[in-house]
């Protein structure tokens, strides 16, 4: 019986007593952000991409010793499991290898080959398989050709020629697309891969999702190619014992349609399928990563902010919202063609600015973006206001606020209204806002519609609950959608915390949590740490400090002569603390430093400073642009192969790879992340196919 702990840490090259205790913490319930942050002690500091692939390794052996219960009961039930191959298949590690074992022995529709066996041909095909001595056997052209049907299934069935195969497909293969007759005069965006090779172990996932969406839509074709006869070489070398063997012509005849008509057209599913897998898991883990930089985007904070859904034939919808997040006014303008409405336009936001004291203007990034955004620093300028004007990524805002969570949240309000207070919102704070959205809305990935949508959500489920977590989130005026991405809470209790809220007006403290219906001491220990609560009874409850853990800082301020109140934050007293004192059986240096890190800077957002940047009032489209013109953009998207860049024309530009840095860069990630400001320079423009290429002015 495989050892899965043992296996896994071997695998991730982790201790196997942290393997250990974050399985156990995985099985009673904990969530990845709370054992990282709370429990390092038991996983000696794993992190949580360390935790999170422990439970993914977990999931995939615990789900692989399932499957070999119902193969090892499969194969007793037919009377052909030996001891050999019962430790096979019990020490196996992969699900490839464990179903090519089983192979043999799985049931399975009529093929040529249980036709012969119908025909009681298996003892034939068994003999000149065997290749022995053959005296008084004379069969017929039919039976003959039976029999070869029987051996070339038996060939294409075992276990080592498949594995070989399959790893010679892919590490000797080569992936080749071609352009359908019916596009092969037409330009379109699959065209770099009209006439295309590849070798299978080197394309790299973004060419895999590609050419695999080219053949959806019905303009490339596809296949793997490999060298055949090196290929059947090696079946002829584990198969061929006798080349004298009366029946030779015909088991080499056998060997090849086992390969050409068995063999290969599986092995090359399996390859592709596999290169596909290996691609989705690669997309879905940069959609990830470029979701997590955007929710982690820096707040404006507790400003009054105007925010602009930009629009021409249908006007500007602008709704104020207060220092809070809440709804105040709402007003349609028309300043653009056809109406052209620029005076009343005008009135309306002056008013506006000047009624509510407006600090911030945020303007989605849609059509008329650049148009509205020109318009309103025209107005600020001309009448010297202090409000500055941001343009934020308005992906996802539609959705909103056609969303079951913006009816609730506005049941009186049109969707345009509800789009713009939204856009507002996520100026003020970003992660508050973007958890209202399903996250593949957001638009931060590639070929987000093309992966496995079930891995793609649980992923990025887990990205949103990591950044909620690493936050924090105010217990007072979270919305239910963000406390229920909290450690511990989910939607139900999300939904009866904000119903307790607001029948008790606020939480005066973080005790008061286990007074929310259906709220338990285990859902308590998951969330508490993570909840904040500003003006609390318990200056405590505004840190990251796990009540667990305030006894610990009780005994720090009593062994300082100070209350708790007067430790926080005191910079001189906190360093008379000598942390070894507080060492005990539960509680390790790890959790101790964390503690000294709050009591330093409680409640501190762990976010960047927020800044904005402002396009270039010359460039509003691609037909403005020119090769070498130099702009200020915002990166929109990281990929494996470069950056896009939003540089205030409609369409955002392809920063290559290889134009990042003027030295060698690898991984993107390395330079650039959602949401950074770079320069830029023009080097190409494809206005037929909307394309930009940029480089990065170093």
């Amino acid at each position: 019986m495989l050892n899965i702990n043992k296996t896994i840490a071997q695998e991730l090259t982790i201790k196997e007593n942290s393997v250990n205790s974050t399985v156990e913490l995985l099985k009673d319930g904990a969530t990845i952000p709370f054992i990282a942050r709370y429990r390092k002690e038991k996983t000696e500091g794993l992190d949580e991409t360390q935790i999170k692939n422990i439970k993914e390794r977990f999931e995939y052996y615990t789900e692989l010793e399932k499957r070999k219960e119902t193969i090892l009961k499969t194969i007793k039930e037919q009377d052909k499991l030996t001891p050999e191959l019962e430790k096979e298949i019990l020490y196996c590690v992969e699900k490839q290898k464990l179903e090519d074992l089983y192979l043999p022995y799985k049931p399975k529709k009529r093929t040529r080959a249980t036709i012969a066996k119908e025909k009681g041909l298996e003892p034939l095909a068994d003999t000149i398989l065997a290749q022995l001595p053959v005296k008084g056997i004379n069969p017929t052209k039919d039976e003959l050709a039976g029999a070869k049907d029987i051996i070339a299934e038996k060939i294409s069935e075992r276990a080592d020629i498949r594995s070989h195969l399959r790893k010679m497909t892919y590490e000797q293969g080569t992936i080749v697309s071609k352009v359908k007759k019916e596009f092969k005069d037409q330009k379109t965006k699959f065209e770099t891969y009209y006439d295309f090779s590849e070798s299978v172990h080197k394309s790299p996932s973004h060419r895999i999702l590609a050419m695999q969406r080219g053949e959806k839509e019905g303009v490339l074709s596809w296949k793997i190619e490999v060298n055949e006869d090196a290929a059947l070489e090696f079946i002829d070398s584990k198969i061929i014992k006798n080349k004298d063997f009366v029946f030779h012509e015909d088991l080499l005849d056998a060997i090849d349609d086992g390969y050409r008509r068995l063999i290969f057209p599986s092995i090359e599913t399996e390859v592709l399928n596999s290169k596909i897998e290996e691609a989705e898991k690669e997309a879905i883990n940069v959609f990830s990563k470029n979701l997590k930089n955007l929710l982690l985007s820096p707040p404006a904070g507790e400003k009054m902010i105007m925010g602009v859904d930009p629009g021409f034939r249908t006007g500007c919808k602008v709704a104020i919202i207060d220092k809070n997040g809440n709804f105040k006014e709402y007003k349609p303008i028309f300043p653009h063609e056809p109406q052209k409405r620029v005076a009343e336009a005008e009135a309306i936001l002056l008013d506006f600015i000047k009624k509510y004291n407006i600090e911030l203007i945020s303007i989605g990034n849609g059509t008329a973006s650049k148009e509205t955004s020109s318009f309103i620093n025209t107005i600020i300028k001309k009448n010297n206001l202090n409000a500055k004007s941001i343009v934020v990524n308005e992906a996802g805002a539609s959705i909103y606020s056609a969303s079951d969570v913006a009816i609730k949240e506005f049941p009186d309000l049109d969707v345009t209204v509800r789009g713009a207070i939204s856009i507002g919102r996520r100026l003020q704070d970003p992660l508050a806002e973007l958890v209202k959205i399903e996250p593949k809305s957001i638009g931060v990935g590639q070929y987000q519609h093309d992966v496995n949508q079930v891995q793609l959500k649980k992923t990025l489920e887990l990205t949103v609950e990591s950044a909620v977590n690493y936050v924090g989130v105010e217990l007072n005026t979270a919305s239910a959608e963000l406390l229920s991405h909290v450690s511990g809470i989910g939607n139900v209790l999300a939904q009866n915390i904000v119903k307790y809220r607001k029948e008790n007006k606020e939480f005066k403290n973080r005790k008061q949590l286990l007074k929310v219906t259906k709220l338990g001491s285990k859902a308590f220990e998951q969330c508490a740490g993570f909840l904040r609560i500003r003006n609390s009874e318990n200056p405590l409850d505004n840190s990251a400090i796990h009540p667990e853990s305030y006894h610990i800082v009780e005994k720090m301020a009593k062994n300082l002569n100070v209350s708790t109140e007067k430790l926080i934050g005191n910079q001189e007293l906190i360093s008379k603390i000598k942390l070894s004192d507080y060492v005990t059986e539960q509680i390790g240096m790890p959790t101790l430093q964390d503690i000294i890190a709050e009591l330093k800077k409680p409640g501190l957002d762990p976010r960047k400073e927020f800044s904005s940047l402002e396009f270039s009032s010359e460039i509003n489209e691609i037909k403005d642009l020119e090769i070498g013109m130099e702009l200020d953009g915002v990166v929109t998207n990281v990929t494996n192969f470069g950056a896009f860049v939003d540089i205030g024309v409609h369409q955002d530009g392809l920063v290559h790879i290889s134009k990042l840095s003027d030295r060698f860069v690898s991984n993107p990630y390395d330079i650039v992340s959602v949401g950074d400001t770079l320069k830029v320079r023009v080097i190409s423009v494809d206005k037929q196919l909307k394309r930009i290429s940029l480089e990065r002015v170093v």
